[in-house]
This record gives structure tokens, C-alpha cells and sequence, in this order.
């Protein structure tokens, strides 16, 4: 993949759910013992700088993660042939409306509202493969407010990409312009209407991304 606009490319937004086992406990969730993920709609994407939109009634908090970019599409797709499927990288958060999924989880319901609203998939450009040679070594962070919320890195990952890849493909095709959320690291928290929200990507001391947002009420 050369495009840079992967968010017009892409067909859909699978994410990894509870990869980062510090992340599944601040919820009170169990840590999963096999990889598990979730489908967002490509129409939550919004490129930075932009706004992020605060639906009335719903908390909302942030996830910042490392997306991962199909380049090559496949089916069936082996741990060990996966990173050639890898077309780049991208800074991307994942925002949940916490306290729709907290009722949708406690209904035995799906989660598809709590995260699948307008502007609840902030995105930065695409990185090339080449510019991260090793993806398990990356430093995520967000702020909030002038405030640090999140700051890890990616060799906390429960399940590495290969992994991710493998699981994933076994279900569903992976193609072109696909993007592939690899979990968010412990920190999470809300985001109000009138914050502004700063979130950055590093590689070896390098910072490779950087996205802004401001934070709106949607009434």
C-alpha cells in the first residue's frame, strides 16, 4: 500500500479488545487467554487536527493505540508470513462511550453503539512500514487537558502483531487499507466537551506522529 489516505482505502476497523493486561484490570476486566477483538465503521474515522464530538448522555474515554495498516490482503494468514502483510502504521484512539458499554456488557448485549458513534476513531497519517522496524517497541502516550493520561509502549502487548494478524484472518479476509487497533495501554480515562487532546507516537526516541483534537459537545 502507497496511499497515504488508508481512511478512504480501508473497508473496515478491527480492534483488539484487552491486549494490554494492566488495561484489563483497571477496568476490572479478566485478561483474556487468546486474542478477541470488536468491528468499528469506517465512519467513525476523523483526521487530526479536527474535533472530537461528545454525544449528550454518554461518558466518553479515551484509548490511544497503534494501528496497524494492511498493506497486502490475505485470508488464513500465518504468524509467520504476517508481517509481510503489513503495509505501515498508524496513531490512532479509540473512543468508547464507557457507560453504554458498561449497560450493553451487563445485558449480555453488544458493543457496537458504545463505540461505533462519528469521531470515535481519531487518526493520524499513515506511517510506512520501513519508518517502525520493530512495531513491539513504540511509545504511546495522549494528554488531556494539559494533563498526561496514558504514556506506554508496546511491548506490553499481551498478543504481538503476527499473532493479531493470524487470529484475525482465520475469521474474516484482511484487505488493503484495513486497520487493525492493537489495544491501549492502562490510563484511560474521560474526555469533556471544551478539552483539547494531544496524543503522540514514538520510535526510538523520534516522535513519528502527533494528533490534536478538540473535544465538543453533539447534541
Amino acid at each position: 500500500m502507497t496511499a497515504r489516505n488508508f481512511a478512504a482505502a480501508g473497508r473496515k476497523i478491527v480492534a483488539i479488545g484487552r491486549n494490554y493486561s494492566e488495561h484489563a484490570k483497571e477496568l476490572g476486566n479478566a485478561v483474556p487467554a487468546a486474542p478477541f477483538f470488536f468491528l468499528k465503521p469506517v465512519s467513525s474515522y476523523v483526521a487530526s487536527p479536527g474535533r472530537i464530538e461528545i454525544p449528550r448522555g454518554c461518558v466518553v474515554h479515551h484509548e490511544v493505540e497503534l494501528g496497524v495498516v494492511i498493506g497486502r490482503g490475505g485470508r488464513d494468514i500465518r504468524a509467520g508470513d504476517a508481517m509481510a502483510h503489513v503495509g505501515g502504521y498508524a496513531l490512532g484512539l479509540d473512543l468508547t462511550a464507557r457507560n453504554l458499554q458498561d449497560a450493553a456488557k451487563q445485558k449480555g448485549l453488544p458493543w457496537s453503539a458504545a463505540k461505533g458513534f462519528d469521531t470515535f476513531t481519531p487518526i493520524g497519517p499513515f506511517i510506512p512500514a520501513a519508518s517502525i522496524p520493530d512495531p513491539h517497541a513504540v511509545r504511546l502516550w495522549i494528554e488531556v487537558a494539559g494533563q498526561i493520561r496514558q504514556d506506554g509502549t508496546t511491548d506490553a502487548m499481551l498478543f504481538r502483531i503476527p499473532q493479531l494478524i493470524e487470529h484475525v484472518s482465520r475469521v474474516m479476509t484482511l484487505e488493503e487499507g484495513d486497520l487493525v487497533l492493537t489495544g491501549t495501554p492502562q490510563g484511560v480515562g474521560p474526555i469533556q466537551p471544551g478539552e483539547h487532546v494531544t496524543a503522540g507516537l514514538e520510535y526510538g526516541g523520534r516522535e513519528l506522529s502527533r494528533i490534536e483534537f478538540d473535544a465538543v459537545a453533539r447534541n
